[in-house]
């Protein structure tokens, strides 16, 4: 299978010169290749019908004023000023492929994501100067709060305790 694939390779790379001419010497073995393989048999009736629709075309004729017309958009970009650096980088970008910005784009993010991670989970705490006046209204308040529940969980106790007491015949000390 593997010894099939690699002769469909090379006579795939064969065909053109199959079809400029009738027979060169390094051709014999794309021929007999050829009357063994459908696949290829087949790919290179396709590019002699190509190429028999290509020989009726005609080409449209140059109109007569395209060499003026051609000079005058030389002229006018020759006169236009320069495109600014930004400019540039941009056509760049936009008019190239990429591979040689590849690598340097690459390294640019990945320091940004080196960056980035680096700040994931930091938070800007900042320490005050000086702690934060309480007026006496709000300290009052709070003391009041924490002795009520203290006064809660007291009297919670006593009325737990009551009944108890009640039953054994002793009596509570009155405060």
């Amino acid at each position: 299978m593997f010894r099939k694939m690699m002769n469909c390779k090379i006579c795939q790379a064969a065909l053109p010169d199959l079809l400029l001419g009738p027979a060169a010497p390094g051709n014999e073995a794309a021929r007999a290749h050829l009357a063994t393989c459908t696949a290829c048999a087949g790919e290179l009736a396709s590019l002699e019908a190509t190429m028999s629709l290509l020989d009726g075309w005609q080409a449209p004729e140059v109109s007569p004023y395209f060499d003026q017309k051609l000079a005058v958009r030389f002229r006018e970009e020759q006169a236009s000023p320069a495109p600014g650096w930004f400019e540039s980088i941009r056509t760049r970008l936009l008019l190239n492929t990429g591979r040689q910005f590849r690598p340097a784009l690459a390294g640019a993010m990945a320091l940004l994501l080196i960056a980035g991670g680096g700040t994931v989970g930091m938070t800007t705490f900042q320490h005050p100067a000086q702690p934060a006046q309480v007026s006496a209204a709000v300290t009052d308040l709070q003391l009041l709060d924490k002795n009520e529940q203290a006064l809660q969980q007291v009297d919670q106790l006593l009325q737990d305790a009551a009944p108890a007491s009640s039953d054994s015949g002793a009596a509570l000390p009155q405060s």
